[in-house]
């Protein structure tokens, strides 16, 4: 679990959008369940991702951003000795639900 306190903070403001995005596209990758919603590639690259808020709502408790990802993923060769070919890219995406809890900023991601 990761917190996302300048986003709660911006919360109601217009300054939230970009603050979130600005807070996803910062997280350690690992901490989002990307690997999981590949499609077309084997494994995440290590270039940066890119959030797009779908809608966001909150209840006494949560603040809910629905978020398309986009991001890179990476098409393995055989790893023969032989294989000259360099590793391909494939752009990857996936919608996510950031849960931040407004108490204290810990946040749950869930792939929608």
């Amino acid at each position: 679990m990761f917190t996302l306190e300048k986003s709660l903070q911006a919360w109601d403001t217009s300054a939230f959008e970009n603050t979130f995005k600005s807070e996803v596209s910062q997280l350690d990758k690992s901490l989002l369940p990307l690997q999981k919603t590949l499609l077309f590639s084997s494994y995440v690259s290590n270039d940066k991702i890119s959030p797009v808020i779908m809608s966001s709502s909150s209840d006494l408790t949560y603040l809910l951003v629905k978020t398309t990802i986009f991001y890179t993923g990476i098409i393995a060769g055989c790893s023969c000795a032989d294989d000259p070919g360099p590793q391909d890219t494939q752009q990857e995406s996936c919608n996510l639900l950031f849960r931040i809890n407004r108490n204290n900023a810990e946040t749950q991601v869930e792939i929608i």
